[in-house]
């Protein structure tokens, strides 16, 4: 009899914590993946499907920032560089389609860039088709980003958490003069990110480097219950009081571990929102979106609003990482002004599997749960179990009945060959 757990992966896959003591920028984040193990050639033979290598070198080193050892990326560029257009949000992702990277690098390196282009835009009163990147738009910009994510890629990091961000302070020269510390443009990005500075007067976010972490980032919060495998570090250019370096810890969070076990014993969260004046109606869709955002349960409990006003409240259960995305729908498709945050709740779940059982009528999803090895309960799937009882015209508690029990004829049958 064939199972398959629900959430069994072939692998493990690890995650990256991202931690942004001293900035970020498009080479530093290129140095730590390099830090933490990614192949310089292999890399190099993927970049090159960008058709830009007459472009630019790359080099990258060992080197030391306040007696850490961490990795250096330069992207040099080469005479015919020079040569090239001013290239456009437009070209640039036409270049990046055109490439032989995969679809995920693609659609990701282009969502940066439109990331970046949105901000100019908002900045410059453009629009993002207008802008013309200058700066960003120089083949060394491509080569960070692209390569940021084709070094994720390679390195199979499914999921990146983030610190808050440490900005800088001062002021900096660039194309459009003196500009304010975060530049506007990287403060446009970094828009509901936490950000936060300790008055070193420098420029330690480049608008490459905020685009990246933005776009990637499943969410910024502090680093726990992370079990760390290994530490990459990258160096940014400066010489400045504190370690110029972005710090990525690669192993996996302590929930996931768990969940890809097979067991949820897990940390996790309920969000809350008191409803009284929306279409019920609406509260289908709703549950579907929260769910699709990574809810673990959703359900609605009737109550009674001051000045006796019947009402709903909506809790989802959910994981931190998920929050912000689960926050947008709440407040987004329901007439909630506001949401409660329970943080610190732990639940216990049984090991589930899923089951294909031969019935008389066919293939019946059944789910099973354990708990040390000992099943606990089966529950046939509810769509399964209608279509049958539909097209047979038959009670549907007779299918369920039946289905359980063809589950355990056929557990038996397997135990005894």
């Amino acid at each position: 009899m064939r199972r398959e757990k629900e959430s069994a992966k072939g692998s493990e896959i690890m995650d990256a914590y991202f931690d942004i003591f001293s900035g970020i920028s498009g080479n530093m984040i290129l140095g730590a993946l390099f830090d933490l193990g990614l192949e310089l050639e292999g890399f190099k033979k993927q970049l090159a499907g960008l058709g830009l290598d007459e472009e630019f070198e790359l080099n990258v080193e060992k080197t030391r920032r306040q007696g850490i050892a961490g990795t250096l990326v330069e992207v040099v560029l080469l005479e015919n560089s020079k040569m090239a257009p001013t290239r456009n949000l437009t070209a640039i992702k036409e270049i990046i389609a055109s490439s032989t990277l995969s679809e995920t690098v693609k659609k990701k390196s282009q969502d940066i860039f439109t990331c970046l282009a949105q901000a100019e835009a908002k900045i410059h009163d453009s629009s993002p088709e207008e802008i013309h990147f200058h700066e960003v738009g120089a083949v060394d910009a491509i080569v960070d980003i692209v390569g940021s994510v084709l070094g994720l890629e390679m390195l199979e990091i499914e999921n990146i958490w983030a610190s808050r961000v440490h900005t800088g302070t001062g002021f900096v020269d660039c194309q459009h003069g003196t500009l304010p510390v975060p530049a506007p443009a990287t403060l446009e990005i970094l828009k509901d990110v936490p950000v936060y500075s300790r008055g070193l007067e420098t420029e330690l976010v480049t608008p490459t480097g905020a685009a990246i972490i933005k776009t990637l980032t499943r969410d910024f919060s502090p680093r726990k219950n992370m079990t760390i495998k290994k530490t990459g570090y990258g160096a940014g250019s400066k010489n400045l009081s504190i370690p110029n370096l972005l710090r990525v810890n690669l192993g996996y969070f302590s929930e996931e571990k768990l969940e890809r076990d097979g067991r949820e014993a897990t940390e996790v969260e309920v969000l809350e929102a008191n409803i009284d004046d929306m279409n019920p109606e609406f509260y289908e869709h709703v549950m579907e979106e929260l769910l699709q955002q990574g809810a673990l349960d959703v359900y609605l409990t009737p109550i009674q609003m001051k000045k006796g006003r019947p009402a709903l409240k909506l809790s989802v259960l959910a994981r931190e990482r998920d929050r912000n995305g689960l926050l947008d729908v709440i407040l987004k498709e329901t007439t909630s002004l506001g949401v409660r945050i329970i943080k610190d709740i732990s639940r216990v779940c049984l090991e589930r599997e899923l089951d294909l059982v031969s019935t008389p009528w066919g293939k019946v999803a059944v789910k099973i749960a354990f708990r040390g090895g000992e099943i606990i309960n089966v529950a046939p799937e509810y769509d399964d179990c209608l279509k049958i009882a539909r097209k047979n015209s038959l009670p549907l508690k007779k299918v369920y009945q039946i289905a359980v029990s063809c589950f355990y004829e056929q557990l038996g049958e397997s135990h005894n060959n």
